[in-house]
């Protein structure tokens, strides 16, 4: 990977980071801790936007720059499976497996109806 491709990534993964984490003290605070919203919030939009960006450059081309900005950059850093694979052992360690089988089946199921109803936008 040549130096700017480096740059594009880092760029786009700090951005990612941030907003992920914004995003996930926001909804801590506005819904409480008692279900990891944050997490399936930006791993749901991350998804659809990766769908979306997929569709676009299938179908249209993108620059390798915004590819790697956006795409491994940006949407790679806001989208976690750590941190939804962490909440969901959260929730089995603390004998709450219901909330940890809703948080995959939610996490699964939506995001990958956003990500391919997004790309399908897009690409016929």
């Amino acid at each position: 990977m040549m130096p700017a491709e480096m740059l594009c990534v880092a760029a786009g993964g700090a951005l990612g980071a941030l907003c992920r984490h914004g995003v996930s003290l926001w909804c801590a605070d506005r819904f409480g801790k008692a279900f990891p919203c944050g997490t399936l919030l930006v791993n749901v939009s991350g998804s659809l936007l990766m769908g979306l960006l997929a569709g676009c450059w299938q179908r249209w081309g993108t620059p390798s720059a915004f590819a790697l900005f956006a795409g491994a950059g940006f949407l790679g850093a806001l989208t976690t499976f750590s941190t939804f694979s962490m909440d969901t052992l959260a929730a089995f360690h603390a004998g709450h497996p219901a909330k940890a089988m809703l948080n995959i089946g939610l996490n699964t199921t939506l995001c990958l109806t956003a990500t391919a109803a997004a790309y399908f936008l897009i690409v016929p």
